[in-house]
């Protein structure tokens, strides 16, 4: 099987460089028509820059078709009137790819809160407005790919980033509630949780290390779950030519009874805490589910 992106239109946010500049050659070289969103900004997400344009530049030397957009993603209005731009000149969106990404870490004893609500607004509000921006047309075409980008900060954690990691980890979450409101109307969603040497980790990485991890090695994973056959709901997680996958996942739980005390529940924690019996929910209503039958058994305390 070989995927094609022929006839499809992409926006890729974020794709002056690094990550976002590598799916957007990808989906290129696939045959996509490729908005290149970049504010052009440090990686702080301060300044500004003609980073999208020089993207632009490279997919018509490879005989692509391509536009720059230089819009922040914090911007609904503008991300609206990028959407449009697009539709105008080619008909429709079909696939959104959500890279857009700052940093500003530090422990979260000295960070400021306008630094974390920075962070948040960047990596949450703006997947949340450019899917908002593309989400009518795509239902309306019976058709979308979505692609939301994870970290393993958000899925484990990492010491100075709690303000990455809420904003990462919460994108979790808008992707399990919107895969089942775009089902109907064939828009699938999905998670990338990428590993790459970008402006974004190079002070993070010793030089043997960076070279493996070329963000090159990660657009194959994000191609996929573009394509016409992507799965969706899953958090795809891709570094080095490996690939894996990540879910959340809960432990099938002791019932203590009405009259369980915190006493009770230190003294069973080892039981509740049993991976062995853990499962992966595919929304919340299935977890309910699971607790109503089990208040159905005869608690452990009688």
């Amino acid at each position: 099987m070989t995927i094609s992106f022929e006839g499809r239109v992409a926006i890729v946010t974020g794709a002056g460089g690094g990550l976002g500049r590598a799916y957007a050659l990808e989906l290129a070289r696939r045959g996509a028509k490729v908005v290149v969103n970049d504010l052009g900004g440090s990686r702080d997400g301060t300044g500004h820059s003609d980073a999208a344009l020089a993207v632009v530049a490279e997919i018509e030397a490879a005989g692509g078709t391509a536009m720059s957009d230089g819009g922040s993603v914090t911007d609904f209005g503008h991300m609206q009137a990028m959407v449009e731009k697009a539709k105008a000149a080619w008909g429709g969106v079909h696939i959104l790819i959500n890279n857009a990404g700052i940093l500003r870490d530090k422990s979260f004893a000295k960070m400021e809160i306008g630094d974390f609500r920075t962070v948040v607004d960047v990596h949450l509000i703006g997947s949340a407005n450019c899917t908002k921006a593309v989400w009518e047309i795509m239902k309306a075409q019976a058709y979308g790919r979505i692609v939301v980008t994870t970290s393993s900060t958000g899925l484990y954690g990492n010491f100075g980033q709690t303000n990455y990691g809420a904003a990462k980890l919460s994108l979790v979450g808008f992707m399990n509630s919107l895969k089942l409101e775009g089902a109907r109307d064939n828009i699938k969603v999905n998670a990338i949780c990428p590993v790459a040497a970008t402006r974004m980790t190079e002070a993070l990485m010793p030089p043997a290390i960076l070279e493996m991890l070329k963000p090159e090695f990660v657009s194959p994973a994000v191609a996929y779950l573009a394509s016409d056959d992507a799965p969706t709901g899953v958090i795809l997680t891709a570094a080095a030519g490996v690939y894996a996958a990540a879910q959340l996942v809960e432990t099938d739980g002791v019932n203590l009874g009405h009259g369980a005390t915190a006493d009770d529940i230190a003294a069973h924690f080892g039981e509740i805490c049993d991976w062995t019996t853990a499962k992966h929910y595919g929304q919340g209503g299935e977890q309910n589910a699971k607790f109503l039958a089990r208040v159905q058994e005869k608690p452990v305390l009688g």
